[in-house]
């Protein structure tokens, strides 16, 4: 019997992009209309960004682990949380939690590692960019990580702020993703993280200039896995 699985939501459309994954990834693993339990749960995306912009992590941990534990009282086995931006919060929250939480940090930089890339571009909120959640995953495992010029930082933070989190996608903005990528590719980046869950939206191995590492698809096959693993005995 799969694993419960539940879905700490922060934003609506990186979290439904994640449920959508799974369900529609399933059925090819365990059959016709099949997928493991999900349950979700999410806080007002304003009460993360009020911690966050306060750059109280500790606020952020409590409201992931609150959302853990509605999921555990639902019955989940596991969680996981596609959001990169909180996962800065990640490893308090996970101290707080009842159940497991899968990293998504950790499960985007294992796979860099299988590709074997050795410099990649990372995507994301400000936060996300600037933080160290990614250059410390990376760089556990020798992999060089490259960000985008502060200038390029700003303009796909508004992008993901004022357009993606609310399904908004626009032609112009998806050409300065583009662009920006382009750029890292200029650098010698082997590949791009798409570190934040929304600029999946828009950006895919077909208009991508460099192969990309989807931390949303990513994050969303490694619950599905951890699902239907069978437990040791």
């Amino acid at each position: 019997m799969a694993k419960h699985i539940g879905i700490i939501a922060v934003s609506s459309e990186g979290a439904a992009l994640c449920y959508r994954t799974i369900c529609q990834e399933s059925p090819a693993i365990m059959g016709k209309f099949a997928h493991p339990e999900v349950t979700m749960h999410t806080h007002s995306l304003s009460l993360y960004m009020n911690y966050i912009e306060k750059d109280d992590w500790d606020s952020v941990a409590s409201l992931m682990a609150s959302s853990a534990k509605k999921l555990a009282s639902a019955g989940a086995d596991f969680a996981i949380c596609p959001d990169n931006t909180v996962h800065r919060a990640f490893e308090k929250a996970s101290n707080q939690s009842p159940i497991p939480l899968i990293s998504i940090t950790e499960t985007v930089a294992k796979q860099c590692q299988l590709k074997g890339y050795k410099k990649v571009g990372v995507l994301g909120t400000k936060y996300t960019m600037q933080g160290p959640v990614y250059r410390d995953a990376l760089s556990k495992l020798k992999i060089e990580m490259i960000v985008p010029d502060e200038k390029d930082q700003e303009n796909i933070n508004s992008i993901i702020f004022n357009e993606l989190v609310t399904g908004k996608i626009t032609e112009p903005s998806n050409k300065t993703i583009i662009k920006v990528i382009q750029k890292l590719k200029d650098s010698g980046c082997d590949a791009v993280i798409l570190g934040c869950t929304e600029i999946p939206l828009v950006v895919n191995s077909k208009n991508s200039p460099l192969p990309v590492i989807d931390s949303t698809r990513l994050l969303a096959r490694k619950a599905l896995k951890h699902s239907i693993e069978k437990s040791p005995t």
